[in-house]
Formats: structure tokens, C-alpha cells, sequence
């Protein structure tokens, strides 16, 4: 009876909220019924035939998902999934309420919940996945998480709670993901890249993981892709990066366009890996490591290979992360931007034509984006120099992008702050010839009120209906 009532209650503020356009439904609801049954996550994730997916990371996590729903919607699968990426575990509870009927059965047959990183522990208690995909480990909003090491330790105790049966996917270039494999039964598998042609030599100033874990002594990099992600040793103590199965043995990529990536996974009945051709319509290594992250999970679901290729090359974007938006003839390419590495790899991907660009940069310090823009000054806003036509900068510290910007020595009369995000959005669209694009580097909350802005204009639809 109190799975029915919190249940009913739910769908009920679910209703109301969208009704009276206070929002999309997709935490609040679950929130309020966890207070009338607090095993209601627990009671709905047990009712799903095919178990539950797991997806954290600090970055990649919901394109990551989105491609994991892909594949399971091509292989006749029905996921439940909180699309929205709301991943708190109220976010968690509101997909599978909006789901469910009344008593709690969902409709769906596989659970497939992307998580914010510290809540992984619960989630993992309630849902008892049947597989655990880990992306990547960067510093993020310091003001919530504290260094790598907090989150590392709670993603370990999480791990070591799964049985035997359940799989963990891990990067194997990260080494603070790959030293996860320690601290479970599950099986583990890990993905990597082994092409080294988009490689460098050493680390960027911004990584993060650079010590062995074992003894302390400063890695060695044979290649670094990108943060501390790369093919690492240690040269004291010989810990060394795990050998991935499932890798992407070569890849080319074609800027903002996509990538084509050859990758070796292993499959059940064959004695030798199989070789899959994808080609994938999101730019740069950071998503490279995305569709390796995908395809191992889906792989150690049993999806046939075909139905792989099939899933990954169909996929478009999630709402802000490489959204294209068509506004009157003017494309405005939308890229989410959150931390030091991530906004790092944006910047290349966009950079690597050498084709000066119009960009509008978007700085929010809300609780969702961390109130600590500290990260700002890490970020290699130097490669700037030259490579853009016009910057509009925009968001609640936009005083502090320009002032980064100007001792990075971007040319300050190409630079200009508008904090009204519509008027931003004006402006830099007037900078771009018709056929053109304009860049839009939000952060988190930054990136919704931009949705809004341009959903207003009547160009996209709201995100929680993506």
C-alpha cells in the first residue's frame, strides 16, 4: 500500500509541475515519494526483468547513457532512462515513477540511470546493477567534492558492494579508474585507446592523477590524450596501465564532424576479438572515449555486433553537449563546458582548422555549475589567440571570463560582455555570415537558461521532452 501511495503521489506532482509549467518532473516527484516509501527505488529497480545500468563519470556520463539507450532501443530492448539527466537519486526515482503504473511495475524491461558522482554509493545499494560504467576522473566543482581522492574512495566502497555476477566498465587510460578494478569482485573490463597518433608526449598542466597510486612516484607517459588519461607506468615500483579489451586500435578524426574509429572487442563465441567500423557523428578524443565506454558496456550485455555498429552510428547528440541548433540560416553549435579538461578538449576540437571562430562564452556559479570558478585560470584560453573573429562573454561572472581572456592576450576589441543571455546570443549571431556557425560554451545551468532562451525563440523544444 505505501509503494501505491508514493507512487500516486509522485505522478501526481510529476503531473502538476508540467501542467503548470514549473518544470519537467524529472527530480521533484521522485523526491516526494521517497519521503512516503523510502524503498521505492529499491521495490520498482527489482520489478525490471533485464536488471539495471549504472553510468557515472565526471565527464561524458549523459552522452554516454544516451549511446548505451541507443544501442538497447536498437536491440529491441525498452530502457527506462532518466533522459533528462537529472541524476540525483530523486532524478533516479522520478524515471522509474514516470514509468510505472500505479503499483510500481515499470514498463520498461532494463534500468539504465546516469549518476552524479557521489551518488553512485546509494544508487548502486538500491538498484543492484548488473553493470557499472565509470567514464573519467577530473577535478569538479571543488566546492562540492573536495580533490579526486574523496570521490575515488566512495566509488570504491560502491564497488565492492556488487556480486560476482555484476560487470564494472573502466577506463583503463584514467589510472585512478582503472585502480577501481582493486576494490570489487564484479568482472572488469576495461577500454582504452591504442592508436597514439592524436597523443602528446607529456601531460598538460591541467591533469589531475599523476602519481602511482602504489608508491607515489610521478607517472611515466608514452602518450597523453588528454587531462591524465593516456598510456601511462610507473617506473619505480612497474604498476602499469591494464591492457584494454575493448579498444579503439585506430581513429581518425574530422574536427567538429565526428570521427571514424576502428575497435577491437571481445565477444563470446569467437576465439579472436572482433573488429567494428563505426563512424561516429560527435567531434573529438573526449568522445571517442564515450562510444568505447558504450560499446563495452553493451557488449558485456550480449548486443550482437551488427546491432552495435548500428546503435552508435544512428546516435545524435544529448540536448547541450555538441547540440547543433539551425536559428534563420546561422547554425549555433552548443558544447557544455564544466571543468579544466573538458573545456580544454572543447576548445581543440573546435580549434583544429585553424579557421578563426565566433564564440559566446556562458559562466554561471550556481550550486549545479560549483560556486568555486577558480578552474577558470587552468583552462588554456591561449590557444584563443588569433583563432577567434569575436568572443561574447555572458553568465553571472562574465567579468571574470573577460578578465581571463585578457590576460590570456585575446585581443580585448574582439571581446564583449552582454550579460543578458538573448542580447548575447543576438549579438554573437550577428558576427556570423548566413551558412556560418556560432560556438556557445556554457556551463551547466548556463546551458538550460540558453535552451530556454532559444526554445523561446521557437527553435528547440524543452529538454526534458528531447
Amino acid at each position: 500500500m505505501r509503494t501505491v501511495v508514493a507512487t500516486g503521489a509522485g505522478k501526481a506532482v510529476a503531473f502538476l509541475s508540467r501542467r503548470l509549467n514549473l518544470g519537467g518532473g524529472t527530480t521533484f516527484p521522485g523526491d516526494v515519494a521517497r519521503r512516503i516509501d523510502p524503498h521505492l527505488l529499491e521495490n520498482m529497480a527489482s520489478r525490471l526483468s533485464k536488471g539495471c545500468v549504472v553510468v557515472t563519470g565526471t565527464n561524458g556520463k549523459t552522452t554516454t547513457s544516451r549511446m548505451i539507450s541507443n544501442v538497447l532501443h536498437q536491440a529491441g530492448l525498452r530502457p527506462v532512462h532518466n533522459r533528462s539527466g537529472a541524476n540525483l537519486i530523486g532524478g533516479v526515482t522520478s524515471a522509474l515513477l514516470n514509468s510505472s503504473n500505479i503499483l510500481g511495475f515499470p514498463s520498461g524491461d532494463i534500468g539504465l540511470f546516469e549518476v552524479d558522482e557521489a551518488t553512485l554509493p546509494p544508487v548502486a545499494v538500491e538498484t543492484h546493477p548488473n553493470v557499472v560504467v565509470i567514464t573519467n576522473l577530473f577535478r569538479d566543482q571543488l566546492d562540492r567534492y573536495g580533490e579526486i581522492d574523496y570521490i575515488a574512495n566512495i566509488w570504491r566502497k560502491a564497488l565492492a558492494t556488487l556480486p560476482s555476477a555484476s560487470a564494472v566498465v573502466l577506463n583503463a587510460d584514467d589510472p585512478l579508474v582503472a585502480s577501481l578494478s582493486q576494490s570489487t569482485s564484479a568482472r572488469v573490463v576495461h577500454f582504452g585507446i591504442e592508436d597514439t597518433r592524436y597523443g602528446a608526449p607529456g601531460l598538460q598542466h591541467a591533469a589531475d592523477s599523476k602519481r602511482c597510486l602504489s608508491c607515489g612516484t610521478p607517472y611515466k607517459y608514452e602518450v597523453a590524450f588528454y587531462g591524465h588519461v593516456g598510456k601511462y607506468s610507473c617506473p619505480n615500483c612497474g604498476a602499469v596501465r591494464p591492457r584494454p579489451s575493448v579498444y579503439a586500435e585506430k581513429l581518425l578524426l574530422h574536427g567538429t564532424r565526428g570521427s571514424d574509429i576502428d575497435i577491437l572487442l571481445p565477444e563470446a563465441d569467437a576465439s579472436v576479438p572482433v573488429r567494428l567500423n563505426v563512424s561516429v557523428n560527435l567531434p573529438g578524443l573526449y568522445n571517442v572515449y564515450n562510444t568505447l565506454a558504450a560499446l563495452a558496456c553493451c557488449s558485456t550485455l550480449g548486443i550482437p555486433t551488427d546491432t552495435l555498429k548500428q546503435g552508435i552510428e544512428t546516435f545524435s547528440a544529448a540536448f547541450g553537449r555538441i547540440e547543433r541548433i539551425d536559428i534563420d540560416g546561422k547554425q549555433v553549435f552548443l558544447a557544455l563546458v564544466k571543468n579544466p579538461v573538458g573545456f580544454n578538449e572543447v576548445l581543440r576540437t573546435l580549434l583544429i582548422d585553424d579557421v578563426p571562430k565566433d564564440v559566446v562564452i556562458i559562466i554561471n556559479d550556481n550550486i549545479a555549475d560549483g560556486t568555486d570558478i577558480s578552474w577558470l585560470w587552468d583552462v588554456d584560453f591561449e590557444l584563443l589567440g588569433g583563432q577567434v573573429r569575436s568572443v561574447v562573454v555572458s553568465g553571472t561572472r562574465a567579468e571574470d571570463m573577460r578578465l581571463r581572456l585578457k590576460y590570456a592576450l585575446v585581443d580585448m576589441a574582439r571581446v564583449s560582455l552582454e550579460k543578458d543571455l538573448r542580447s548575447a546570443l543576438m549579438r554573437g549571431l550577428s558576427s556570423v555570415e548566413t551558412g556560418g556557425t556560432l560556438y556557445v560554451l556554457p556551463t551547466y545551468t548556463a546551458m538550460l537558461e540558453m535552451r530556454k532562451v532559444i526554445g523561446e525563440m521557437g527553435y528547440v523544444g524543452k529538454f526534458w521532452e528531447d
